[in-house]
Formats: structure tokens, sequence, C-alpha cells
């Protein structure tokens, strides 16, 4: 049974950073992409950063880039997103995913992934 395990998340102030953690078990790690997601109370849930398996290809939502960074560390099954100079709308919860199929596209669409953690509250006050 695939399982992903977020961690990492809590309470910071804005201009502040965090690091999110996503291990997975019960699978081969480095064969399939690897995304975060976010949703704040209200809101749908929102592409944040995914990262590819076969060339560690990266991409990020507009409202993160050049703030956020996903990185994997395929030895270790873990997933990272590091995230600097947040901001109070980037509180959410934060999603890892996992596609099921080792795919060359690298999908920003959550339709897209097929397994998912249980999610982190990131919460960033003013």
């Amino acid at each position: 049974q695939v399982q992903l395990v977020e961690s990492g998340g809590g309470l910071v102030q804005a201009g502040g950073s965090l690091r999110l953690s996503c291990a997975q078990s019960g699978r081969t790690f480095g064969t399939s992409n690897m995304a975060w997601f976010r949703q704040a109370p209200g809101k749908e849930r929102e592409f944040v950063a995914a990262i590819g398996w076969i060339s560690g290809s990266t991409k990020y939502g507009d409202s993160v880039k050049g703030r956020f960074t996903i990185s994997r560390d395929n030895a270790k099954n873990l997933v990272y997103l590091q995230m600097i100079s947040l901001k109070p709308e980037d509180t959410a919860v934060y999603y890892c995913a996992a596609q099921k199929d080792s795919r060359l596209h690298v999908s920003m669409t959550s339709q897209d992934y097929d397994y998912w953690g249980q999610g982190t509250q990131v919460t960033v006050s003013s």
C-alpha cells in the first residue's frame, strides 16, 4: 500500500522560511513524478511545484516561482519543498502527491496524480 506522509508544516512569520518533507513508502520511489499542491480554506486546490523522475526537471506555480524549491532524494524516498520569503497568502494545507506510472510529462494538474498524503498545515502570520 502506497503511503505519502508530509511533515514540516507550522506557524511562521511573514518573510520566514519552512521546509516541508514528504516520505513515500510502499512502492518504488525513483520512477514517478512527484508534486506539491496546496489548499486554503474556501479555495480550490492549487498547484505549487512538481519534479520529474527521469531528469529531475521542475515546474512551479506562478505564485511561488523564485521563492519555493522542490527537490527529491531518491535514496531516502523523500521529496522536499523549501519555502522562503513566505507570505500570508501562502497559508494553506500542503499536500504531497505522486503519479502511479512512470511518465515523461511532469503534470501541474491534480487529476494526474494518483497518490496523496494527508496534508500538513502551513500558517504564515503578518
